[in-house]
C-alpha cells in the first residue's frame, strides 16, 4: 500500500508575493470617470432648469400681483415686487366671489365625480379585462370613442336632458354626468391593465371556493390599488376644472364651482388685474395643497410596474 506525502517548503523559504492585476483598479477609476458629469449631461440640465422656470413664472407673477394695490400695479408694472403687502386684497375677493360655498361645492362634487368614476371604471375593467366578456373590443372601442368626443357637441344635448329629467342646475346630475363620462377614460386604461392581471392567483382563488367579488375585493383591488390613486388624482383635478359644463349646467350661484366663481372676476369694459391674479391665486393652493398630501400616492402609482 503506497502513501502519498505533500512536498513541504524547507525551512526559511520564503513564497514569492502573487502579483495582483490592476484590473479590479482601472475598472474602479473607470467607474470614478464615468461618474463625471459630460458637456451633454450639462445641456440637460440647463434644458430642465428653463423648462422649470418657464412653468413656473406664470405662478410667480400671478403671487407678486396678489397683493399689489391697483396704483403699484399701475406705476411699477407686474413683474415688480410689491412696494406694501397688501393682504386686504384676498380678503375682499374672497367676499365678493362668496369663495367658501364654491370651494366646498368643488370639493363635493369632485370627490363625488371620483368615487363614481372609479367605481364604474372598476366593474366595467373587472367585467372586460378579467372576466373576458364577449364583444369585449367593440366595447373597449366604445369607451374610447366617449374620450374623443369634444364637450360641444354634447353640452346642448345635455343640456335639453337635464331640462327634461328635472337635473338642471342640480350638483347631483351634474356629479352624475361628470362622473359617467371620466369612468370612459377609467375603463379604457384598467381594462389594459387587467388584461395582463395573473391568471394563476384568480385560478387559485377560484379552487379555494372565492366567488366574484371576493376576488375583485381581495385580490384585484388591492393589486390595482396604484393605478386606482392615480385615477383618482387625476379625476379629481380634471373635475376640479371643470368649466364648460358648469357654466351651462349650473347656473344659480350657490351651485356654481371655483372656476366659475372666479370668471365673474373680469368684466365685458372693466377689469381689476390685481383683483384677477388673488382669485387666481385661490384656485391655485387648494390643487397645490392636493398634490402635496397624495404627491407619494401619484408618485407610486406612476412608478408601478417599472420593477418588479
Amino acid at each position: 500500500m503506497t502513501t502519498h506525502t505533500t512536498p513541504t517548503a524547507p525551512p526559511g523559504h520564503r513564497r514569492k508575493p502573487v502579483k495582483v492585476k490592476a484590473g479590479k483598479a482601472k475598472a474602479g477609476k473607470a467607474k470614478a470617470t464615468g461618474n463625471r458629469r459630460t458637456p451633454g449631461s450639462y445641456a440637460v440640465l440647463a434644458a430642465v432648469a428653463v423648462f422649470v422656470l418657464a412653468f413656473l413664472a406664470p405662478f410667480v407673477v400671478i403671487l407678486l400681483n396678489s397683493f399689489k394695490s391697483s396704483a403699484d400695479f399701475r406705476t411699477n408694472g407686474s413683474l415688480s415686487l410689491p412696494a406694501q403687502w397688501n393682504w386686504s386684497i384676498i380678503a375682499e375677493v374672497w367676499d365678493r366671489v362668496g369663495f367658501t360655498q364654491k370651494l366646498l361645492n368643488s370639493i363635493q362634487i369632485s370627490l363625488g365625480v371620483v368615487l363614481i368614476a372609479v367605481l364604474l371604471a372598476l366593474f366595467n375593467a373587472y367585467a372586460i379585462g378579467i372576466g373576458r366578456i364577449r364583444w369585449r373590443t367593440p366595447f373597449l372601442i366604445f369607451f374610447l370613442g366617449v374620450n374623443v368626443l369634444p364637450q360641444e357637441g354634447l353640452v346642448y344635448p345635455i343640456y335639453y336632458l337635464f331640462k327634461e329629467m328635472g337635473l338642471y342646475d342640480g350638483k347631483l346630475g351634474y356629479t352624475i354626468l361628470v362622473g359617467i363620462t371620466y369612468s370612459a377614460f377609467g375603463t379604457y386604461l384598467l381594462s389594459s391593465v387587467f388584461s395582463s392581471f395573473p391568471r394563476e392567483l384568480i385560478e387559485a382563488a377560484s379552487m379555494d371556493g372565492a366567488g366574484r367579488w371576493t376576488i375583485l375585493w381581495r385580490i384585484v383591488l388591492p393589486m390595482s390599488w396604484p393605478t386606482l390613486s392615480v385615477m383618482c388624482v387625476f379625476f379629481f383635478v380634471w373635475s376640479w376644472n371643470e368649466f364648460l359644463y358648469p357654466l351651462v349646467l349650473l347656473i344659480s350661484n350657490d351651485n356654481q364651482t371655483v372656476p366659475l366663481g372666479l370668471s365673474v372676476m373680469q368684466g365685458q369694459y372693466t377689469s381689476d388685474p390685481t383683483a384677477m391674479s388673488a382669485a387666481a391665486l385661490l384656485g391655485i393652493v387648494p390643487m397645490v395643497v392636493f398634490f402635496l398630501i397624495f404627491q407619494r400616492s401619484l408618485t407610486r402609482g406612476m412608478t408601478a410596474g417599472a420593477v418588479k
